[in-house]
């Protein structure tokens, strides 16, 4: 899940379409969130430019608890993968969630037009 997604997500804002937050919302739907999110997000939060609805740590601590997030940490593996994307995007964390979802097999939830140039699965 692209960052915004999860923001969007947990705020309600109106941007996020229906349908991905039906999806999203779906307790049989399998969420993973990877360390780059939380990454990004804390640090995006730190610096003034996003509001949580509580201090990040404990936001993402509570988010993590639910059984419906699973966590996917950064390995090494992903980090390589970073050096045969094409140069589409230059966000960091944007690129290692496409790096993750390739190697993991899974789809990444996204609005981001740029993400949806690469050979990844997307939903949205």
């Amino acid at each position: 899940m692209d960052s915004h997604t999860l923001v969007w997500d947990v705020i309600g804002d109106e941007r996020l379409p229906e349908g991905v937050r039906e999806l999203v919302d779906d307790p049989r739907t399998r969420i993973v969130l990877s360390v780059a999110t939380i990454w990004e997000l804390t640090l995006k939060a730190l610096g003034g430019r996003l509001r949580l609805p509580e201090p990040p740590a404990a936001f993402f601590e509570a988010l993590v608890g639910d059984v419906r997030f699973e966590v996917l940490p950064i390995e090494q593996r992903h980090v390589r993968a970073l050096a045969e994307l094409p140069d589409i995007h230059d966000d960091p964390f944007d690129r290692m969630l496409v790096a993750q979802a390739l190697l993991e097999d899974l789809d990444l939830v996204t609005g981001d037009e740029r993400i949806r140039s690469y050979p990844v699965r997307t939903i949205w």
